[in-house]
């Protein structure tokens, strides 16, 4: 399997690698409050951190929904994040506009779930050069991913990363069927669990998606298991008040326990 060369570390190595933080940019302090928690939890584990967080939420529930500052404002307060603290940052793009200067931030550009076939999006982010993380939409089946992943390829670039985020039923529900996390491992990239949207309820709140976070441990030990490369957590202080996807988020205080968990299990997992 390819393993992916980040800054001093290698995604798809013998270390756990985790991408985390806040659901969208909601304050430059929240963001700052976080990044420096999950860097001094993420050092003290020897677990790979790569800050996570949205300029803009483009597929809210309502229209009314906060969406986040923006794409020139969210960069600016991401880029405040990387230099302060010294850390990697992924970012979602929504359209093919937004790669070139998000990728000037961002070391790796993740496509949204809802967009993930969407041909232009992932050319415009191969382009970059950047790392592509691809999420698998809730309506695909994992063995559907393979060519999402080649339309990155083609495009020339082979830094990619796939991500399951659980698979969509209908009825305000989704459903995480592990064996996927082995067939897209077959592909020859690094895979990620998203352990957070895993637990999410779309739209179960008519105007917002709701949630469950106590059963994001249990996913996340889980795909572990299963064998995935890479964890997703979003992260806020405190999740209650969020004003995207708090339902699923999980609490800043609770990240080290279940980081020191998951690491061992991926220990276990790779010897």
């Amino acid at each position: 399997m390819k393993k992916i060369r980040l800054r001093d570390f290698e995604i798809g190595g013998d270390k756990l690698t985790v991408l985390a933080g806040p659901c969208v940019a909601e304050s430059q302090e929240i963001l700052d409050v976080t990044a420096e928690r999950l860097k001094e939890i993420t050092t003290k584990l020897g677990i790979n951190f790569v800050f996570k967080s949205s300029f803009d939420k483009a597929n809210r529930s309502s229209i009314n929904s906060f969406r986040g500052p923006g794409l020139e404002k969210g960069l600016e307060m991401l880029q405040l994040v990387k230099e302060k603290f010294d850390v990697p940052i992924v970012t979602d793009i929504h359209s093919p506009e937004q790669a070139q200067a998000a990728s000037k931030t961002a070391d790796i550009l993740q496509i949204p779930a809802f967009l993930c076939r969407q041909t232009d999006l992932l050319v415009a982010a191969a382009k970059t050069g950047k790392i592509v993380n691809i999420k698998k939409g809730q309506f695909l089946a994992p063995e559907q991913m393979e060519s999402l992943a080649k339309k990155v390829k083609d495009s020339g670039n082979d830094n990619i990363l796939l991500t399951d985020r659980g698979t969509s039923f209908g009825y305000n529900n989704l459903v995480v069927d592990f064996r996927g996390i082995p067939i897209m491992k077959s592909f020859g990239y690094p895979v990620v669990f998203d352990a957070t949207h895993s637990v999410q309820l779309p739209g179960a709140n008519g105007t917002s998606s709701g949630g469950d976070r106590k059963f994001v441990p249990t996913l996340a030990k889980a795909a572990m298991g299963a064998g995935a490369d890479v964890l997703f957590f979003e992260v806020h202080p405190e999740p209650d008040k969020a004003k995207c996807d708090g339902p699923n988020m999980i609490a800043l205080d609770k990240a080290e326990e279940l980081f020191k968990i998951c690491k061992d299990i991926f220990e276990i997992v790779r010897r």
